[in-house]
């Protein structure tokens, strides 16, 4: 069995460790090859394609060459933190004026069903994964000293970054319910997994390697119950 993870920077790996960004050996894709190879009947490749600072915008243009040319039997879509993101030093520029999101909404809901289309008239089974939860915290922190104080102001008008963050995954939980797509609960899993403050990095919006490996045991769990159930 071949899968796929086609994603962002949360697929990749990213990190910030100690101030720096780092792009950890200990991603979710590895610790998923690494939970399956402890199978004694294991014949399961995993293929890391997350790009970092990647968007559905630009994860559809690379498709066929990164995930359809490769033939996998599976492949788990993670993307949308950087879709409902804001150009953050526009709106320091001109802070009273209307700014949208990087993807818009309905933008983004079509980027995803048409590459949930695409991969399912190619022979490959998609499976959308949840958006992983961030720290609004930490991530108005990290922002803040990279921009200006003034954005935190202007997001928390718009609701906060974190309404932006569960709107849009409220929204991709609804379209893989309405194309009957499977999807993957990372976000919950993560959450229950332990404390965030040890799941999720330093930025506030990625994840450090345990947080990783909450990501990698919820996929692991759910492709192995799946077949699991095939067998029945």
């Amino acid at each position: 069995m071949k899968i796929i993870c086609f994603g962002d920077s949360l697929t990749r790996g990213v990190s910030v460790v100690k101030g720096r960004l780092r792009i950890l050996k200990e991603n979710y894709p590895a610790s998923l090859q690494d939970l399956f190879s402890q199978k004694e009947t294991n014949d399961v490749t995993v293929i890391n394609k997350g790009v970092f600072n990647d968007n559905s915008e630009l994860m559809l243009s690379r498709l066929e060459k990164d995930v359809i040319e490769e033939h996998p039997d599976f492949a788990i879509v993670e993307v949308g933190g950087n879709d409902c993101n804001f150009k953050w030093n526009e709106i320091v520029e001109k802070p009273e004026e209307d700014h949208q999101a990087i993807v818009s909404l309905d933008r983004y809901l079509a980027n995803i069903k048409e590459i949930v289309t695409k991969l399912q008239e190619s022979g490959v089974k998609p499976i959308i994964a949840t958006l992983p939860p961030l720290d609004p915290v930490r991530y108005y922190q990290t922002i803040s000293n990279q921009y200006n104080p003034s954005v935190g102001n202007w997001v928390s008008k718009l609701g906060g970054i974190e309404h932006w963050h569960g709107m849009y995954n409220y929204h991709l939980n609804k379209l893989a319910d309405e194309l009957t797509i499977p999807k993957i609960d990372v976000r919950s899993a993560i959450k229950k997994a332990g404390d965030l403050v040890n799941l999720i990095s330093e930025d506030g919006i990625h994840l450090t390697a345990e947080g990783y490996h909450a990501f990698s045991k919820a996929v692991y769990q759910y492709l192995v119950n799946s077949a699991e159930e095939k067998t029945v």
